[in-house]
């Protein structure tokens, strides 16, 4: 059984995209990230009450705002993927979702959002 964590709504203006002005003009990225912590985690940090014994949300938050601003890359499922990748570097997460929107995405229609979300695991003996 595991524990969640989740950042939402995280905001970073990156330069993303396939097209020439989103490279050169930036856009907002939002981000959503959920993740996955050992029972055991969660009620170590409760117990202790110190910060260090669980998954630090504002570092998180600063490691995913420096990857949006970061190299730009043309596709949302790759810049999904890197942030993925950087949470998952913490042994003591599970598995993550990670969400990335674009909301001013250059699409020829009214729209509200588009996002592509990406999920990533540890086999069940990867956690050493």
């Amino acid at each position: 059984m595991s524990d969640l964590i989740r950042l939402r709504g995280l905001r970073a203006y990156g330069y993303h995209g396939v097209f020439d002005f989103e490279r050169e003009n930036g856009q907002e990225f939002v981000i959503d990230v959920e993740l996955h912590l050992a029972a055991e985690t969660m009620r170590r940090a409760a117990a202790s009450d110190d910060v260090a014994d669980t998954v630090h949300y504002g570092e998180l938050a600063e490691r995913v705002v420096a990857i949006v601003q970061g190299e730009p890359v043309n596709l949302i499922e790759t810049l999904a993927h890197r942030i993925a990748g950087a949470v998952m570097a913490d042994r003591r997460v599970q598995a993550a979702a990670v969400t990335v929107h674009k909301p001013q995405a250059p699409i020829p229609a009214t729209f509200e959002d588009v996002s592509v979300t990406v999920r990533a695991s540890r086999e069940p003996d990867d956690t050493a």
